[in-house]
């Protein structure tokens, strides 16, 4: 027996490709006025080839876009809206349903399905924009629903193409209703730690925009789309006046870190199966065999005041310098969903040796994009977007690496009013118990609580001419004698060099540089930092999870306790004193000739003999 949808479409009699307007009807861009029509990239993509205007295509045109050929298969095809509401205007709900479709031979506004994507199974929702604006009734909030349920059950990823308007009015509050039952079953899926990748098309806007579109683990947009939860008529009519160029659109919504891309149609079946490789990534590198660790000769100290100086080098490799050397397929994710995208802050996924790891870096850049950078210093939305990589790694247990180099966290007037101090303490809250193995690596500067926040790893290697300190000299010279002209004065006492914190018990391990700094060779400084972080990673990967996560938070716990480590310091110290005393004494011999008995005497009433 033929199910409804075979005869529905048996009696509107032509599917939608037949209908969609062929290159040939179209003879100029509405964008740039030229003619694309002999192009091969607006055939197959319908983006114009000399501005890049990217048209609207349907629901099925972008599924053929972007699954394996053959592989999808159209799940909940049956399910068509009714009229629950009775609505009336100058024509019914039925009539409007019933059009759309007959002019896009869908049943509904939304096509679900499950597919293969770069080999890999996932489930596929896309939305249809020329059906009644891509709205959201019962029954496109039912199919979404339903295939966010059966991807959970099976264990696949979602992949989602939005192109919608909002709720749709001829169904009332009932329309509203499916924000939460989509956001829900969009949660049950998030919680089974399975990846839910967006892709936000022209227009979204409205409710759909602001449910299940926006939960997305990485949202995605294509160039130029219309983006928002207002259209923009509305926006206009609020405020008064006309919004500023550019506003609402992908451009606008990456520059205030709502979104994580924009993506080109042309390129986003290559990335999409990159992005669920990563997310979706079922191998960890494990040891042949158990062998002696990496070590290197401690060559001969440079002065403390010389090591800040190779640390703060303008040429040092930066975190993006050695994610390009030692880190394949980077994806860099931008934005905090909340204020903007904090260039300071690097994040990213991919591939350590084979393995997919998440990688968050402090970027200080180099000559004039140290400005466009602030110099490594971070705002509060640096930080709250490295949280969103953080607990990505956490949902998909993908191991952790951050890269260290900062004089400190931004310390103006804007990052007090947009809450620093709640984005560090919550970055190193997260970190502490995080769920997956977390490596960090001092590059560069270890500046004060910046550094700290992405600090809180199971372990901790700093390279060889890098330097960790709660203040910098300059800072410290101005609090000790009101005199940063002191700095290399008092650099010595404040122990930051690797050698002093290794000491300390801070940091785990050393990382070698080549001879004369980092930037002598910046190939050979990135092959030794792969080397070790590789190393370390192989031995924390091999201890149970919530083990892990004990040992991360004694390992704090122990930092500044008075314990044998103290101890000995203390020791260290006294013996130090005890040294000079004994000399004083002997110089003070040495200058009262015949008075040496006395002295001797005073020697041993004082414990001090040597």
């Amino acid at each position: 027996m033929r199910n409804l949808a075979d005869l529905l479409s048996s009696f509107i009699g032509f599917k939608r490709e037949e209908v969609v307007e062929t290159p040939s009807e179209m003879e100029r861009c509405l964008y740039c006025d030229t003619d694309p029509s002999t192009s091969e990239q607006y055939r197959h993509y319908r983006v114009c080839p000399s501005c890049g205007f990217h048209y609207s295509i349907s629901a099925r045109e972008r599924i053929r876009l972007l699954v394996d050929e053959d592989t999808f298969k159209e799940t909940d095809r049956s399910l068509i809206s009714l009229d629950p509401l009775s609505f009336s205007g100058k024509a019914t709900y039925r009539e409007k349903i019933f059009q759309a479709q007959r002019r896009t031979g869908l049943t509904e506004a939304v096509v679900t399905g499950t597919c293969n994507i770069g080999g890999g199974p996932a489930v596929i929702i896309a939305l249809d924009f020329g059906f009644l604006g891509g709205s959201m009734g019962c029954v496109v909030g039912e199919k979404v629903a339903l295939a966010f349920e059966r991807a959970t059950k099976k264990k696949l990823p979602v992949v989602a193409i939005v192109t919608s308007g909002g709720a749709r009015i001829q169904e009332g509050v009932l329309s509203l209703m499916q924000m939460a039952k989509t956001t829900g079953a969009t949660k049950r899926h998030h919680e089974a730690h399975l990846p839910f990748i967006a892709v936000l098309a022209n227009p979204t806007t409205g409710q759909v925009y602001s449910s299940f579109a926006n939960v997305a683990d990485i949202i995605l947009a294509e160039p130029g789309a219309l983006i928002g939860l207002a259209p923009l008529r509305v926006v206009e009519q609020t405020t008064g006046k006309p919004l500023p160029q550019g506003a609402h659109t992908a451009e606008d919504h990456l520059k205030h870190g709502m979104i994580d891309l924009i993506v080109e149609r042309t390129k986003l079946g290559d990335l999409l199966p990159v992005l669920l490789d990563l997310l979706s990534s079922r191998y960890k590198l494990t040891l042949a065999k158990r062998g002696g660790r990496y070590t290197f000769r401690e060559r001969s100290a440079e002065s403390p005041w010389q090591t800040v100086q190779l640390a703060r080098h303008e040429m040092r490799p930066t975190s993006m310098d050695y994610i390009g050397r030692i880190i394949s397929n980077f994806v860099e994710l931008h934005g905090d969903r909340m204020y903007g995208d904090d260039p300071a802050i690097i994040c990213g996924l991919g591939y350590l040796s084979g393995e997919a790891v998440v990688v968050i870096g402090q970027e200080r850049g180099h000559e004039k994009e140290a400005h466009l950078r602030n110099d490594g210093r971070a705002y509060p939305e640096g930080f709250r977007k490295a949280q969103r990589a953080m607990k990505l790694a956490g949902k998909f247990r993908l191991p952790l690496v951050t890269f260290i180099d900062t004089p400190g966290a931004y310390p103006g007037l804007e990052s007090e009013e947009r809450g620093i101090g709640n984005a560090l303490a919550s970055t190193m809250a997260l970190l502490s118990d995080l769920p997956t193995p977390v490596i960090s690596v001092i590059i560069g500067e270890g500046g004060s609580e910046g550094a700290l926040a992405l600090g809180v790893a199971d372990r901790i290697l700093i390279l060889e001419n890098a330097i960790y300190s709660p203040i910098s000299p300059e800072g410290a010279a101005a609090l000790l004698y009101r005199d940063a002209a002191k700095a290399e004065e008092v650099t010595p006492s404040l122990k930051l060099t690797a050698h002093d914190c290794k000491q300390l018990g801070i940091i785990d391990v050393v990382i070698p540089e080549p001879r004369g700094g980092a930037h002598a060779d910046p190939e050979e400084a990135a092959h030794q930092v792969q080397r070790f972080v590789l190393q370390e990673l192989l031995e924390i990967q091999s201890i149970p999870l919530k083990k892990l996560i004990n040992k991360r938070y004694e390992k704090f716990r122990r930092m500044g306790e008075y314990s044998s480590h103290f101890r000995a310091a203390i020791s260290r110290e006294v013996g130090h004193l005890q040294g000079q005393l004994v000399r004083g004494v002997k110089e003070l011999r040495g200058r009262l000739p015949g008075k040496g008995r006395e002295a001797s005497e005073l020697n041993n009433e004082e414990g001090l003999s040597s």
